[in-house]
């Protein structure tokens, strides 16, 4: 477990570092220098400037289509990474028996602890640090694509729908669809742990505030990015937890019944 946090630690330190922050509020061309803007923020705007260009300039559409494009490319991973918390899951009742048959703090008794863990999760094919490298690829690209609409100019002197993409949404309508799908998704993803753990259960509430806050004072573009990715991401949760979500036991390797 001190591991995983590590590694979450130094994720969103490399994450951080990547983004370029210096270059928050430099609109992004092709004569951006640097490797995250040349590989990764500019060749993603091109890709929004292109669909709007195929859609009749609707910088809206493009918006929509790319995120999907972008969910899709990388649903393998979000895949893998919510199966592996699944079982990670499914063996906490084992890894509480552990930890409370060497609940001693000695040397011995906790180097016990750990070999028979490992054991444990070998035994049912499953590595507790699997669900952080997903993190690896999927945080450079959402963030890049977050970057590539805040910094493309040609998305701020168009508008969609009731709402110009380069301004906050006059109605506050889009931010309040943001943090209501934001509270959807994160329910659908700690079906089953939130009452476990009380921080998962706090930050169920907490993320929908800040979305919703960030929302109301960010351009309306981001809101439609966060809107449409969190309908894909209900979506693509509804059916890979389907069965928890429906109160049915999940079928998988770590020995959950069938029905």
């Amino acid at each position: 477990m001190k591991k995983r946090i590590l590694i979450l630690i130094t994720l969103i330190g490399v994450t951080a570092l990547l983004s370029g922050c210096m270059d928050y509020n430099k609109p992004i061309t092709a004569e951006s220098d640097g490797f995250w803007n040349e590989y990764i923020v500019y060749p993603l705007s091109m890709m929004i400037t292109k669909f709007a260009e195929w859609m009749g300039g609707s910088y809206g559409l493009s918006i929509i289509v790319v995120t999907l494009i972008i969910r899709l490319a990388i649903l393998p991973l979000m895949i893998k990474q919510t199966r592996n918390s699944k079982a990670m899951q499914a063996l906490q009742p084992e890894m509480q028996k552990l930890r409370e048959k060497y609940k001693s703090k000695d040397a011995q008794s906790q180097q016990k602890l750990q070999q028979e863990t490992m054991a444990l999760f070998q035994t049912h094919g499953v590595n507790p640090l699997a669900g952080c490298f997903p993190l690896l690829i999927q945080m450079p690209i959402l963030i890049g694509f977050y970057h590539a609409i805040v910094r493309t100019q040609e998305i701020k002197n168009h508008n969609f729908l009731w709402f110009d993409l380069g301004n906050p949404d006059p109605i506050y309508l889009l931010p309040l669809i943001a943090g209501v799908t934001t509270f959807i998704q994160q329910k659908m993803m700690m079906a089953g742990t939130a009452n476990q753990n009380p921080q998962m259960a706090m930050m169920l509430y907490i993320m929908p505030v800040m979305i919703i806050i960030f929302a109301i004072n960010f351009p309306a573009a981001l809101s439609l990015y966060w809107v449409v990715g969190n309908l894909f991401m209900i979506i693509q949760t509804y059916f890979i937890k389907g069965p928890e979500l429906r109160g049915q036991p999940a079928v998988g390797k770590t020995g959950g019944a069938k029905k």
